[in-house]
């Protein structure tokens, strides 16, 4: 495994909790850190969008 691919599955790991955190989060815990929350807007289309660059990533790091 090289360095690339275990960027990859770092970076997939954390898209994969975003999007759950944005998706099913416990709603108490985001109104506890709004300190963060200025700095980190996770909202559903970032994500979103944060995932599909992760899987383009990907696609290019093991198909290329």
């Amino acid at each position: 495994m090289t360095v690339t691919q275990i960027i990859f599955w770092i970076l997939l790991a954390d898209s994969l909790i975003a999007g759950y955190v944005t998706w099913f989060g416990n709603r108490v815990y985001w109104n506890n850190m709004a300190f963060f929350k200025r700095f980190m807007p996770l909202t559903k289309g970032w994500t979103a969008w944060y995932l599909i660059l992760v899987l383009f990533i990907g696609d290019i790091v093991y198909f290329n």
